[in-house]
């Protein structure tokens, strides 16, 4: 057999992937968190119907991942990004998850999730030579 490495942009290559692992750690998971997996999508949209922020996150078994949090610079400092996490918690909490997790860079969001409970991890230096990856987790067992 001749196997070779192809680089490629390629959707249903880049889904085949993803369904062997899912199908490889369903295998390893407890019964009762398999069939958790569920997309989160949450819009700031203002009375025209733009989209003015957002998080993008997925459940995960028992956790809920937060991909993306961005608020228009225009109306930052107004609280929508702690309505944001206050949702998403609520949300995690009716879906019986056990933590969030999150990740920020050094110049985004650290002070913001910190002050929301989220408790750093992990870190990684040199990030684009000047920054750093933080790694936070907010745990809801205690909830």
């Amino acid at each position: 057999m001749n196997i070779n490495i192809i680089r490629e942009l390629n959707n249903d290559h880049k889904s085949h992937i993803n369904n062997q692992l899912f199908k490889y750690n369903l295998a390893h998971f407890p019964e009762d968190l398999r069939g958790r997996y569920q997309e989160i999508h949450l819009f700031l949209k203002d009375e025209k119907n733009n989209v003015k922020g957002g998080l993008l996150g997925e459940i995960c078994w028992n956790w809920l991942e937060i991909h993306t949090l961005i608020v228009d610079e225009d109306i930052r400092k107004e609280g929508y990004g702690t309505k944001l996490l206050l949702e998403i918690d609520r949300i995690a909490l009716d879906n019986k998850c056990d933590f969030i997790k999150v990740d920020t860079l050094s110049f985004q969001a650290l002070d913001f999730y910190k002050k929301h409970g989220y408790q750093l991890f992990g870190t990684l230096d040199n990030v684009g030579r000047d920054y750093q990856h933080y790694y936070l987790k907010k745990d809801l067992s205690a909830n």
